[in-house]
């Protein structure tokens, strides 16, 4: 059983998505912090840049991004929540960031900024709410809203790599295969390693993707427990109502005594991907240096 402490899991933002409430948003991004920031240096953002956080949520990369573009750089921020909205910018008055950032509360599909306002878009975690359709709109409305020769990042969360132990190998798969037979969250999330046709059907240049796997042994860290047992327990109230596994029981309580996280040889995975483009047209930054290993250009 989900105790109190967990019910947030269950709690949607005012947009009525799953998932996306900023306990878990925050509670992610702790446990995967170095890998996402991995990523969020490979995104090509460069100092004195004006970048967009496209689905900032409450805020957890406002500080580094605004890190990125140093004092000469700006950093601006959208969400479609207007209580994520206005947590990122309560937050902002205690980090002090490192270059002026402003939130504002927008719809990605319609984005209140003039052609060609920003150098670089960064885009994390927001395009599994998407569907196909959506995604295109959004794809080009960020690159209405970027210079040509900016940047577009999209990074976000690829569920082929989800699995866990001490566990059937196959238990999520099973459910991201069963569950994603229908258009909707669970297709989305298994959509994620072919952003780079997205972006390239955007009509962006130069796209360019790279996969990571992220791995989590036991014993879990604080950080991590706190996110993925929840996280399982939900997905195993999904896979249990739709006629799956038994073994999904030994994921329903978070704070079991026997939770198979907490077993010595414990582990869970997900995957994560960076799809990186350009908007087509004259640039006003000089070329990158050459990209890091295991990056692939398309």
């Amino acid at each position: 059983m989900l105790t109190d402490d967990h019910r947030a899991w269950g709690f949607t933002t005012s947009t009525g998505l799953g998932f996306t409430h900023h306990t878990i948003v925050d509670a992610h991004f702790e446990a995967c912090r170095d890998a996402y920031l991995g990523l969020l240096g490979q995104a090509g953002i460069r100092p004195g840049a004006h970048v967009l956080d496209a689905g900032c949520g409450g805020g957890d990369f406002l500080p580094w991004l605004a890190d990125l573009v140093g004092p000469q750089g700006r950093v601006s921020a959208v969400d479609l929540a207007e209580e994520n909205a206005a947590l990122a910018t309560e937050r902002l008055a205690r980090w002090s960031p490192a270059c002026p950032v402003d939130v504002r509360r927008a719809d990605l599909l319609e984005l209140p900024f003039a052609d060609a306002t920003f150098d670089a878009v960064w885009c994390a975690n927001t395009v599994q709410y998407l569907s196909d359709t959506e995604l295109a709109l959004v794809l080009r409305e960020l690159r209405r809203v970027v210079r040509p020769g900016g940047t577009i990042a999209v990074k976000d969360l690829d569920a082929h790599l989800i699995t866990a132990r001490p566990a059937d190998p196959y238990l999520f798969a099973d459910f991201f295969r069963a569950a994603g037979k229908t258009p909707g969250y669970a297709a989305q999330l298994l959509r994620t390693r072919d952003l780079y046709r997205h972006l390239k059907a955007a009509g962006l240049t130069e796209v360019r993707q790279r996969t990571v796997l992220i791995e989590h042994f036991a014993p879990l860290t604080r950080q991590a427990r706190a996110f993925y047992a929840p996280s399982c327990a939900r997905l195993a109230e999904q896979a249990l109502a739709l006629g799956l596994s038994d073994e999904w029981h030994r994921f329903t309580d978070p704070d079991a005594v026997d939770h198979p996280l907490d077993a010595p040889d414990g582990y869970i995975s997900e995957g994560n991907v960076l799809a990186v483009g350009t908007v087509p047209g004259e640039r006003e930054f000089p070329e990158p240096v050459a990209r890091s290993a295991g990056e692939e250009h398309i």
